[in-house]
């Protein structure tokens, strides 16, 4: 079965209402039926709660509170580099930004403009430089930290679709990233600008930095944005910038530089926060 016919049934199914109905039980205080949902999932997916700071199923009141849970002090140490990885998950794609385009798959790319939502002048500092996607499976720890020290300039949240995000769907759905609501966060750092966007997806109830909170719902049409010129919010490398309730993806943009990605990083390899991403060093 070809990719494209994989994911034609996410083209008719009401992708909008089955995201509030999961967002709705995943934050509902459900007791009993709660704590039976979270050890199914930990069940289905293998979850592996001896990383979590709070290993007890049972001890999680909504299945929200579970699927954001901490890590234990020390679960992952940082590696002393650059860039360091932001989250758990596996490589999508990584390498050169050609011009203005991003490979998302064989056969598909999409412009960086579309990603930041249209700002053109935003996606230019970005031209020829590189980028990283990196997907997070449902069994993964969601939440997101800093590659390096940054200050916060502005955010975006990017009304769009709510496609999956898995492989398949990746390979399937040309301009995904593009197409999907999506939070872009611009930061400027000692070496320069770099963008963190999350993307949503189907069932993924909403996405939060640490300096907001909850960014969505709500779910509007028009593009929202907040400058942070006179809120400095300034970041450390490996500190918490957000989180998924329900998971999803981080597309990373770096501009034109001397940038080396791990060399024993390859598309589809398994990832760890925490561990060496890239050397900006010339």
């Amino acid at each position: 079965m070809s990719d494209r016919f994989a994911v034609l049934p996410q083209y008719l199914l009401p992708k909008q209402a089955l995201t509030v109905f999961a967002g709705w039980i995943a934050g509902a205080r459900g007791g009993r039926l709660t704590t039976r949902l979270i050890k199914w999932f930990v069940g289905r997916y293998g979850v592996n709660m001896s990383e979590a700071a709070n290993p007890d199923v049972a001890s999680y009141a909504t299945f929200n509170d579970f699927f954001t849970r901490a890590l234990k002090d020390g679960a992952r140490p940082l590696a002393s580099a650059d860039l360091i990885c932001p989250v758990d998950g596996a490589i999508s794609q990584f390498g050169a930004i050609e011009r203005d385009q991003i490979f998302q798959a064989k056969g598909h790319r999409y412009a960086t403009t579309a990603l930041v939502g249209g700002d053109a002048a935003l996606a230019a500092r970005f031209v020829d430089g590189s980028f990283a996607t990196l997907y997070l499976s449902p069994k993964d720890y969601h939440r997101i930290h800093m590659p390096c020290d940054g200050r916060l300039t502005r955010m975006i949240h990017v009304p769009g679709e709510l496609f999956s995000v898995n492989p398949t769907t990746a390979r399937g759905v040309p301009g995904l990233f593009a197409r999907n609501e999506r939070v872009v966060c611009v930061f400027e750092s000692a070496r320069g600008p770099f963008v963190l966007t999350l993307v949503g997806a189907t069932i993924v109830g909403s996405m939060a930095t640490v300096w907001h909170g909850l960014v969505n719902p709500p779910r509007g049409r028009e593009v929202r944005e907040w400058v942070y010129d006179d809120k400095p919010v300034v970041l450390q490398q490996g500190q918490e910038m957000g989180r998924f309730l329900l998971g999803s993806t981080v597309v990373m943009l770096f501009p034109k530089g001397p940038l080396q990605f791990n060399p024993a990083w390859s598309p589809g390899g398994a990832i760890r926060l925490g561990e060496v991403m890239a050397s900006q060093q010339a």
